[in-house]
């Protein structure tokens, strides 16, 4: 089964007062859905826009795996562990928040930010059934492509797929996938697709293709 979502039926969110413009892939915040509330254990998938020098300041988070790719600019990122780290374009970034952390995310570049952000549920059910842990920080740079990121508490795997136009990408054979679009004409399944478009993909066939019309981008999910 496959579903595809359109970057124009996100959720809008954000303060564009304040230079911070979000767009939501799931039920976030007063953007409630209960028709759509996650996708396996993914729970959000944010496109965040920060103008220089705008940001979230520091705010908290508990039993959430917070994975965080950089399109454009650079991501100033602080946590209450201690880490202080400046996150850039192809970097991988996953803050665990275990039982409890708190960070700040800010644009302190001359430039415009650009970056997608996504939580994800550990294995184990619903936030409070199993005790939680110590929080945990990593950042991978310049991530290669195809290489997998596993983030091990939420049985998911991230690939970031760079095809040229013409080439083709499989889908993994997993009983979820989630699909998104970060730059780039793709064809699934005879279905186009563009920025900010997401699939998410039930049980896939053998042999299901990802086909780049453009050079393009692309977040890779394997879920359980």
């Amino acid at each position: 089964m496959m579903e595809v979502r359109r970057a124009a039926d996100r959720y809008p969110g954000g303060d564009e007062a304040a230079g911070i413009m979000t767009r939501h892939a799931f039920s976030f915040g007063s953007a409630y859905d209960p028709d759509n509330l996650g996708f396996g254990p993914v729970r959000a998938c944010n496109e965040e826009s920060l103008a220089p020098g705008a940001g979230f300041e520091e705010h908290a988070h508990r039993h959430t795996e917070i994975v965080t790719w950089v399109i454009e600019g650079e991501l100033t990122h602080r946590d209450s562990t201690g880490h202080a780290t400046v996150v850039r374009a192809g970097d991988v970034q996953r803050l665990s928040a275990g039982h409890g952390v708190r960070h700040v995310e800010r644009n302190d570049a001359p430039v415009p930010l650009r970056f997608v952000q996504m939580w994800l549920a550990p294995l184990g059910g619903p936030e409070g059934t199993d005790p939680p842990g110590e929080p945990s920080y990593e950042i991978v740079r310049g991530v290669a492509d195809g290489a997998p990121y596993e983030v091990t508490a939420a049985g998911a795997v991230l690939r970031v797929r760079r095809p040229g136009a013409g080439e083709r990408v499989p889908v993994p054979a997993a009983p979820r996938v989630y699909l998104h679009v970060v730059r780039g004409d793709l064809r699934l399944d005879g279905v186009e697709l563009g920025p900010g478009d997401s699939v998410r993909i039930s049980d896939a066939a053998d042999g299901l293709e990802i086909v780049a019309g453009s050079p393009a981008e692309l977040l890779l999910w394997e879920l359980p």
